[in-house]
């Protein structure tokens, strides 16, 4: 088997009692070509005596002050020479076939990404559950934009691909990694992405991790992202209803370096109307719901979304709360 090289980048910061088994889980897969970067943000816990020990195994280590997670991944990507590139947080760790399934995957001709699944757990003792993984609509572009989710760990990207798609946004604190899924949907499409059964990731949900405790905060980015990029586009009056419903970062302006295909720009959003909608149904909230089903071009959706979209709006506006229960319930 031809093993190409693969780049993991570690960002840390004070979590040295996590970060131990992330190392190992990288070090220990023995893979043949490996290039194992660790960045941490000058720690003050015990993280650099365990960086330190087993410095002979990571090809590069540094602890030093940086500006937050974004940049940390960002110096790692900018030494990165593998020919397949991922971070792993120093909370999460590697199933021991991760590297090889991987490469494994890369191997068919064309592929850009390999998307994974994830197991995600509190602690080792309870009962985990396991994500189905990156998000991915065979045949449909603007839908997995539009209703784009990533699961970042188990999702590795071909270094070709990350030249273009550039270094990640360091405004973005949270969102980041979506962000660059979305720039990669918008510059390759869907082809080169390929799904794969296997569970990569160990995931761990805790209560200093961003994902627990800052979950208001990735929905503000979320929604500035579409905001901003309707707005670059001149797609005004997307980004005039995403302003009035919901709360967006005016600062960040989504920077467009190459030219976007303004129908796919536009089934897009109107994708992304459409999940917003069916959050804040399930949210309770008629109003914006309404109005957001009320801004949705049918002609932009497959189908069966427009099938969603008039179950979604019976239901807002004819069906009685108590009914409306039972049905989210079921």
């Amino acid at each position: 088997m031809f093993f190409p090289k693969i780049s993991i980048i570690t960002p840390s910061y004070n979590q040295g009692q996590y970060l131990e088994q992330t190392v190992l889980s990288v070090l220990n897969q023995d893979y043949p070509n490996l290039e194992y970067i660790v960045i941490d943000g000058g720690s003050k816990d015990n993280s650099v005596d365990i960086i330190k020990k087993y410095a002979e195994k990571i090809t590069y280590w540094v602890s030093e002050p940086d500006k937050g997670q974004s940049d940390a991944i960002n110096k790692g990507l900018k030494i990165a020479k593998g020919d397949i590139i991922n971070w792993l947080n120093s909370d999460d760790y590697h199933e021991p076939h991760t590297l090889r399934t991987i490469a494994q995957a890369f191997a068919q001709p064309g592929v850009s990404v390999v998307c994974g699944r994830g197991r995600l757990f509190r602690n080792e003792n309870e009962t985990a559950y396991f994500s189905q993984g990156t998000d991915v609509y065979p045949g449909n572009l603007a839908k997995t934009i539009g209703w784009a989710r990533m699961d970042q760990p188990e999702t590795f990207f071909s270094k070709a691909a990350i030249d273009k798609m550039g270094l990640l946004d360091t405004r973005l604190h949270y969102l980041m990694d979506r962000d660059w899924w979305l720039k990669y949907l918008f510059l390759f499409g869907l082809e080169g992405v390929k799904t794969i059964p296997d569970v990569l990731i160990n995931f761990r949900l805790h209560a200093n991790s961003k994902t627990v405790a800052q979950n208001a905060k990735f929905q503000i980015e979320h929604d500035t992202f579409y905001y901003s990029f309707a707005k670059s586009l001149k797609l005004n009056t997307y980004a005039d209803l995403i302003k009035s419903l919901f709360r967006v970062n005016e600062d960040i302006q989504i920077e467009l370096k190459y030219d976007y295909n303004r129908d796919l720009v536009e089934k897009a959003l109107n994708y992304y109307l459409l999940k917003r909608a069916d959050e804040t149904y399930a949210q309770n909230d008629k109003q914006r719901t309404q109005k957001l089903l009320s801004s949705i071009r049918d002609n932009c959706l497959e189908k069966a979304d427009v099938a969603l979209k008039n179950k979604l709006y019976f239901r807002n506006k004819y069906v009685p709360q108590f009914i409306l229960k039972k049905l989210r319930r079921g």
